[in-house]
C-alpha cells in the first residue's frame, strides 16, 4: 500500500507556475478588450447633450425651439412632440429647421420653427420632447408670455 502512495507524480513546480502566468495574461487580455469594447461604444453613444436654450413665442400660432448640443458629438433630430402634458403630447410636422439638415454640431444650436393649430395663450405652461436619431429623448417645458 506504501509503494502506492509513493509512487504518484504531479506536475513540477515550475510547469505549475508557467501555467499560472498563461491563464492570468489570458484573463488581463480579454479583460482589455471587453473594457475597450464596452468604453468605446459607450462614449460614441454618449457625445451628444442635448439642452434646451430658448422657446420663443411669437405672432399667434409659432413657436421657436432652440436646442444647444454642449457635448463633443453631432445629435440628429428626428421627431419634435408639443403637447398640454407629458402625457399628451403629439408628434408634430415641422415647419423648419435652422440649419435644415436637422443636425446640431457640437457646440452649436439649431432652431426649430412649430406652427400650433390654435393661437397659444398667455400663461399657459407648453410640453416639448426633442428626439434624436439615436433615440434620445429631451422633455422640457416653456410658459407663454
Amino acid at each position: 500500500m506504501r509503494s502506492i502512495l509513493k509512487s504518484k507524480k504531479g506536475i513540477s513546480p515550475i510547469l505549475a507556475t508557467l501555467l499560472l502566468i498563461v491563464i492570468a495574461v489570458a484573463a488581463v487580455i480579454v479583460t482589455y478588450a471587453w473594457v475597450i469594447t464596452f468604453t468605446a461604444t459607450t462614449t460614441d453613444n454618449a457625445g451628444a447633450l442635448l439642452q434646451p436654450e430658448n422657446v420663443r413665442f411669437y405672432s399667434d400660432d409659432d413657436i421657436e425651439i432652440t436646442i444647444r448640443n454642449s457635448g463633443t458629438g453631432n445629435a440628429k433630430i428626428v421627431e419634435v412632440y408639443q403637447g398640454p402634458s407629458t402625457s399628451e403630447l403629439e408628434k408634430w410636422d415641422v415647419r423648419d429647421y435652422d440649419p435644415d439638415t436637422q443636425i446640431v454640431d457640437a457646440g452649436s444650436s439649431i432652431t426649430i420653427d412649430i406652427r400650433l393649430d390654435d393661437d397659444w395663450e398667455s400663461g399657459t405652461i407648453y410640453y416639448f420632447k426633442v428626439v434624436t436619431e439615436e433615440g434620445f429623448s429631451l422633455p422640457f417645458q416653456a410658459e407663454a408670455p
